[in-house]
């Protein structure tokens, strides 16, 4: 599995081999003769993009639910996704590279810490709570992936995000936002920092964007 995920890295042009997943090799060298149970290498990355610094003006005086994200395929589970230059209608998955939870999960979360951060609404809630809400936001992770070939690496992602009254399920906002994030260096850390930083430029974008229209999210009166 270690050799897999070094060779592959090393394919994808995607620069030196990680030093620690070379002691992971040099380690599973050592202990693989004569043991019966192969030595786990799966590195789990956590997703967890910092609100970015910005103005909190008064919040609308309504309840806001933050929904689960959708995702179709791969883009549900935990692998790193990764697509080449050479075959660019493949999705493919590294193999010890993993999430620690889906990235619909942690862009969920991600978006729930960063409008509860700018006050847009006067509480921001998750489906856990079981709070009846006056607004819903979701939405779906169209993309997420590390582009390895390209010049230079960089990762890549889409999401789609709506908000809706509760009510009658009228449409208040709806936008795409996407993006592509250069890597600082050639290890899989400095990946998972590319996606981090893009993270949190998408979800402050869709913060600024319920922040342009608080005027018009007011609740429906019972």
């Amino acid at each position: 599995m270690v050799q897999m995920t070094i060779a592959r890295w090393a394919r994808r042009g995607a620069g030196p081999v990680p030093a620690v997943l070379a002691l992971l090799l040099a380690l599973g060298g050592l202990t693989g003769c004569g043991s019966s149970t192969p030595l786990r290498s799966e590195r789990f990355y956590r997703l967890d993009p910092a609100p970015l610094a910005g103005p909190a003006g008064t919040p609308v005086p309504a309840i806001l639910l933050v929904n689960d994200l959708s995702a179709r395929g791969f883009l549900g589970a935990r692998q790193v996704l990764f697509r080449t230059r050479a075959e660019p209608l493949v999705t493919q998955r590294y193999d010890d590279l993993l999430w620690e939870e889906p990235p619909t999960s942690a862009l969920a979360r991600a978006l729930v810490a960063a409008l509860r951060a700018a006050r847009v609404f006067q509480f921001v809630v998750v489906p856990a709570e079981r709070a009846r809400a006056d607004f819903l936001l979701g939405g779906e992770l169209e993309r997420f992936e590390h582009l390895a070939t390209e010049q230079p690496p960089r990762v890549a992602a889409t999401l789609h995000l709506a908000l809706v009254r509760s009510a009658d399920r009228g449409s208040m906002v709806s936008r795409t936002y996407s993006g592509e994030e250069p890597l600082a260096g050639s290890t899989p850390d400095a990946m998972v920092a590319a996606f981090t930083r893009l993270s949190a430029r998408l979800v402050g974008e869709a913060v600024r964007d319920l922040q342009a229209n608080q005027a018009r999210l007011r609740p429906t009166p019972p």
